[in-house]
């Protein structure tokens, strides 16, 4: 009886050190939730010096969802039904070296990086900042870093937590913007589970042109792990700001990973998952989807990548609006070497765009 009770005492006593601990991380997540405003200037950051006056119309793009240097070809993940929370230290620099790599060989024919899932601080990576392990490949660049994640400790799984999370999305750029802001998506996972999740946003880059418009450059990192209406709903918000910057006459150009399918692509390797697929008009007549439909962009993480029977799906590209006018789309084929992501690389040529010397004379 004497012992029945001894171990009725320590089963008691370590469920409630169990319960201490769960209301505990609730409630540092709680005191430390990061609240973003819904607009927010972002600090654009010269690696060296960036041109200041843009004198073209015409421009090459590169959007890739890093997946933080530690998502590459030997990895799985929990969240997707793998076991891995955190890949060896050895492998995240190797990935981070690879990435880096590829930025360097497509820096000489691109005028903007738009990356997502960087990490300035985190557990996950090691806390190596990877904004600043970028200013030497990209100098010359000037960049904007919008945060999406911003959590002290993530604690699940149980026995292997996350940890502490900062990262985001940056975009670089050869010339100098005249604003970076980021802005909130609305919406979010109920208590206490947002605590713990990224708070989704796009980062808008502005620059003035000759013409007296401004080219529009968006950088996005949609919803993933809902059931879809946080997606739908972060579509609607952005038709707002899409529309409006169009009204005004502005070149507007989007990219990144939207966690949806392009549209009427099912997916390679019969996969047809995320089953939430972008409008094919969207925001309004006349826009333009823009990516690769040879190229898979996104692989699963249940297992490490095999490119027999890995699933793959394409969700990265881009969006142009009726004033942008694309000349080439192209998937990079890097066999998810170093991320779970592939990048899309874009040309486009703004319609239209005069000088106003030029303009003058076309007057006159």
């Amino acid at each position: 009886m004497k012992v029945v009770k001894r171990i009725a005492r320590w089963l008691l006593a370590l469920l409630v050190l169990a319960l201490l601990y769960v209301i505990g991380v609730i409630a540092y997540a709680w005191a430390t939730d990061y609240l973003p405003e819904p607009q927010e200037a972002s600090i654009i950051t010269d690696a060296g010096s960036p041109l200041l006056t843009i004198e073209k119309d015409s421009f090459s793009l590169f959007d890739w969802n890093i997946g933080f240097a530690g998502l590459g070809e030997e990895s799985d993940f929990f969240y997707d039904g793998g076991e891995h929370v955190h890949m060896d230290r050895m492998i995240v620099e190797k990935n981070l070296t690879g990435i880096k790599q590829i930025l360097a060989r497509y820096r000489p024919e691109t005028d903007f990086f738009f990356l997502q899932e960087v990490d300035q601080s985190s557990a996950r990576s090691y806390n190596i900042d990877q904004l600043k392990a970028f200013e030497e490949i990209l100098d010359g660049y000037s960049y904007a870093f919008g945060k999406n994640y911003d959590v002290g400790f993530v604690p699940v799984p149980f026995t292997n937590p996350l940890g502490g999370v900062l990262s985001g999305l940056a975009t670089y750029s050869r010339y100098k913007p005249a604003e970076a802001t980021r802005y909130a998506f609305e919406g979010n996972y109920n208590f206490p589970n947002y605590l713990f999740f990224l708070d989704r946003c796009f980062l808008l880059t502005r620059f003035p042109l000759p013409n007296g418009q401004d080219l529009v450059l968006i950088n996005t990192h949609n919803s993933a792990y809902d059931d879809g209406g946080l997606r739908k709903a972060q579509m609607q918000q952005m038709t707002q700001a899409l529309l409006a910057e169009y009204e005004k006459g502005n070149y507007v150009i989007v990219g990144g990973d939207w966690n949806q399918r392009a549209p009427g692509f099912p997916g390679f390797m019969g996969k047809a998952a995320p089953a939430i697929e972008v409008p094919a008009i969207y925001p309004a007549e006349g826009w333009q989807w823009a990516y690769d439909p040879g190229i898979p962009t996104n692989r699963s993480l249940k297992a490490p990548y095999d490119a027999d029977t890995t699933s793959r799906v394409l969700i990265d590209f881009y969006l142009l609006s009726p004033n942008v006018e694309m000349l080439r789309v192209e998937g990079v084929n890097i066999d998810f070497v170093y991320s779970d992501h592939q990048p899309v690389r874009l040309w486009v040529r703004l319609k239209g765009l005069v000088e106003p010397a030029e303009q003058e004379m076309l007057i006159d």
